[in-house]
């Protein structure tokens, strides 16, 4: 299962995350994700554990945890549709919905 991490420390890095979430069972790759014009955390990232029941367990016992003065944010990744412009891939599962109005546009 693939898992969205929100407010990640910002000096953490990929080992650091994989490290915290192998205390709930295996893990396949964590990635912290970067800026790509400062190389500086983004305060996000990717988590992929192979059994579901133990990234479940990583869910319930990290989303809404404190790490480092900061209230992490763990849920089960979207698939992302594929195509057009921008790549595809996972997003976490927060819903940005502003009530019919157009958010800012963001490049990434």
């Amino acid at each position: 299962m693939k898992l969205f991490v929100a407010s990640v420390p910002y000096d953490f890095d990929d080992v650091d995350l994989k490290e915290m979430f192998e205390l709930y069972g295996e893990v396949n790759s964590a990635k912290v994700v970067l800026d790509r014009e400062t190389g500086k955390s983004r305060g996000f990232g990717f988590v992929d554990m192979p059994d579901d029941s133990e990234a479940k367990q990583a869910i319930e016992t990290l989303d809404g945890a404190s790490i480092k003065g900061k209230k992490m944010a763990v849920k089960q990744a979207e698939d992302q549709p594929r195509g057009g412009s921008g790549g595809g891939g996972y997003r976490g599962g927060r819903d940005n919905n502003s009530g019919g109005r157009p958010g800012p546009s963001r490049r990434y």
